[in-house]
């Protein structure tokens, strides 16, 4: 017990009365799964980088503890989710990458100028404290000032097949006085392009360079706020019907859609001709985003990673 007391305190601020409450909530879960919670922990300190991801990210610990990632999550699903992401991201991604991304900082994938006003759209991969209830990192448009645009949180683990994927955890749009506004110029910035759909395309970029085989969604009934009784639990977004228009499918469990790894495309038949000019420039600026992703991605590739 008395690892998780060391435990708790690097995860809470004990002067803080909510975080205080949580810390004794945290101590007497890790109790009633002691066996799981003591591999985990073990799991962290295998090596000098493990115990400095989880030193730069002690909430690995937490999120195993708490309803979080999907709807009736269990504790072992958690526990095991979070090692595998951990043995996907460093089997294939070097040490930098990893403190990079576990030690609060935003790893630069892509960025494009929007206007004088707005400057560049940044497209960063990152690991927030406040991302931590729907997923292990984020892909996430910033403006120069940090406010995020649209983001995207995941975690990678296995399927029941045997299979890497990325889980997607939740979408998140601006929270912004001016968020409509803001879209419409980006959405004309990107050819008519939607912001949300441009996020999701980014995700399957990553998803694509890092060599997993499948992308799944939680659907509204997935989404782990359900976890929790609320007034309102309204979504800004569908998720369910969001998936569904970009090509997803449902699986077997309701709280997951299936997406494809690559968004398709119109042919220059299905396009209208006055629109053609447009999808050649929108095409051409994912093909560019494409790129810069891999080769970002690319920089970070263990020596000894053939993906």
């Amino acid at each position: 017990m008395s690892n998780f007391i060391e435990l708790g305190k690097k995860i809470y601020d004990l002067n803080n009365p909510r975080e205080a409450h949580r810390f004794a909530v945290f101590v007497a879960r890790c109790c009633l799964h002691p066996q799981r919670m003591s591999r985990l922990e073990k799991f962290f300190t295998q090596s000098e980088l493990m115990k400095k991801i989880a030193g730069g990210y002690p909430f690995v610990y937490e999120q195993a503890t708490r309803a979080f990632f999907y709807y009736r999550s269990t504790f072992e699903e958690r526990a095991r989710l979070i090692e595998e992401n951990m043995q996907f991201l460093s089997a294939r991604l070097n040490d930098d990458f990893m403190l990079k991304l576990y030690g609060d900082k935003k790893i630069e994938l892509w960025k494009m100028p929007l206007d004088e006003t707005l400057g560049e759209m940044k497209l960063v991969l990152c690991a927030e404290s406040g991302q931590r209830k729907e997923g292990l990192a984020a892909i996430m448009f910033i403006l120069p000032d940090e406010t995020p645009v649209y983001q995207i949180l995941f975690w990678i683990a296995r399927t029941p097949d045997n299979d890497w994927a990325i889980w997607i955890g939740a979408m998140q749009g601006p929270n912004v006085d001016d968020a409509r506004e803001l879209i419409k110029k980006i959405t004309k910035k990107c050819h008519a392009y939607r912001t949300k759909n441009l996020i999701l395309y980014a995700a399957q970029a990553v998803a694509r360079s890092l060599g997993v085989k499948k992308i799944f969604a939680v659907t509204n009934e997935g989404y782990y706020a359900n976890n929790h009784i609320r007034r309102d639990r309204k979504l800004k977004t569908s998720f369910s019907d969001f998936w569904a228009e970009a090509g997803g499918v449902p699986t077997d469990d309701k709280r997951f859609y299936e997406l494809p790894l690559i968004e398709t495309r119109k042919t220059v038949e299905e396009i209208p001709s006055h629109k053609r000019a447009q999808y050649r420039r929108r095409f051409a600026l994912l093909d560019e985003l494409d790129a810069a992703i891999d080769n970002e991605l690319r920089r970070f590739k263990r020596a000894d990673c053939d993906i």
